[in-house]
């Protein structure tokens, strides 16, 4: 089932910016390794989906994941042909704005086989990517310091 809000205040939201870097969801916080992006997109509800479906299968089930986006954006469309005027169109899906340095997906994995995903790429439904991601792993933290935003943004 795609992920969407409960409920919201204004269904009808504005497109809003996506320059610039990430300034949060930056570190591993609870698996060992994630998929951060490169780029920057929306990414819908069900391409989420479709990734948790394909890394889960992936790790053959040995592992944990979390989901670490969430789409709160409402994206809406007008039907076609449709004469000027007459305001806004419905919402039609919802999207998670992602910015390079975002970290979407944690895992921890039991087999070490299965671990090693390596670059992954979004695929948009029309077969089009969405958004370039790379692996990241995350060292156990033994003097409990904390990662700086640079340690993760390779790019």
């Amino acid at each position: 089932m795609p992920l969407m809000p409960k409920r919201v205040k204004y269904r009808k939201s504005q497109r809003g910016s996506r320059k610039g870097t990430a300034s949060r969801n930056l570190r591993i916080d609870f698996g060992e390794f994630g998929l951060q992006t490169l780029e920057r997109a929306w990414i819908t509800n069900t391409q989420i989906e479709a990734a948790r479906v394909a890394l889960t299968r992936n790790m053959k089930r040995k592992g944990k994941l979390w989901i670490r986006i969430f789409p709160d954006k409402s994206v809406t469309s007008r039907p076609p042909e449709t004469r000027m005027g007459k305001g806004k169109g419905q919402p039609e899906y919802w999207v998670a704005t992602v910015k390079p340095g975002n970290i979407l997906f944690e895992y921890f994995v039991r087999a070490r086989r299965c671990a090693g995903i390596g670059r992954a790429r979004i695929i948009a439904p029309g077969g089009g990517q969405v958004a370039g991601a790379h692996e990241v792993l995350e060292p156990a933290p033994r003097g409990g310091g904390l990662r700086k935003h640079e340690d993760f943004l390779s790019f």
